[in-house]
């Protein structure tokens, strides 16, 4: 009888050790042994709703400073937000100077979509579409004016540029 209280107090400091929150603190006699109904353990974690845990009177809490923010913060948006490190100056997005080929009108153009992908399925006349260059609107024009520098807003004249009838628009408001 001795011997098998010693083994459930060793029992007992070794799983203490290794879950000290896993177990009541009776032990685990009444499990190992069935001495009646097993003690439910204390939960690790209890969920709180945002409004329970309030500060007093008075203070506003950093919670509900915060909570009108969240929807404009969760919504994606890509700007420049690239700087160099030594003078802090407003860098290009590459990725749009490679996709994106800006007009002296201030228009932006751009390849359709998939017009790389998986070409061995589509059709002729499916491939030809996609080949065709589309003009951006005026809102994505001025998000890819805030991605790039003034280098390459400026004039730039090609020998042969296919794209010279484009570049100058007559009544057009962007």
């Amino acid at each position: 009888m001795a011997a098998a209280a010693a083994a459930r107090g060793a029992l007992a400091g070794i799983l203490r050790r290794w879950a000290p929150r896993a177990l009541p603190l009776g032990g685990p006699s009444a499990r190992c042994f069935g001495h009646g109904p097993a003690p439910t353990p204390a939960p690790l974690w209890t969920p709180r709703l945002l409004g329970e845990n309030r500060p007093r009177a008075g203070t506003p809490s950093v919670l509900s400073s915060v909570t009108p923010l969240l929807p404009s913060l969760l919504q994606p948006a890509r700007t420049l937000t690239y700087c160099s490190l030594r003078k802090g100056k407003r860098k290009s997005v590459k990725s749009v100077v490679k996709r994106f080929l800006r007009l002296h009108n201030g228009l932006w153009v751009r390849r359709k979509s998939g017009y790389k992908k998986k070409l061995w399925k589509k059709s002729a006349a499916r491939k030809k579409r996609l080949r065709e260059l589309v003009l951006c609107t005026r809102t994505q024009c001025k998000l890819l004016d805030k991605m790039t520098t003034s280098f390459w807003k400026r004039r730039t004249w090609y020998v042969d540029d296919p794209y010279q009838k484009y570049h100058d628009r007559t009544n057009l408001r962007v």
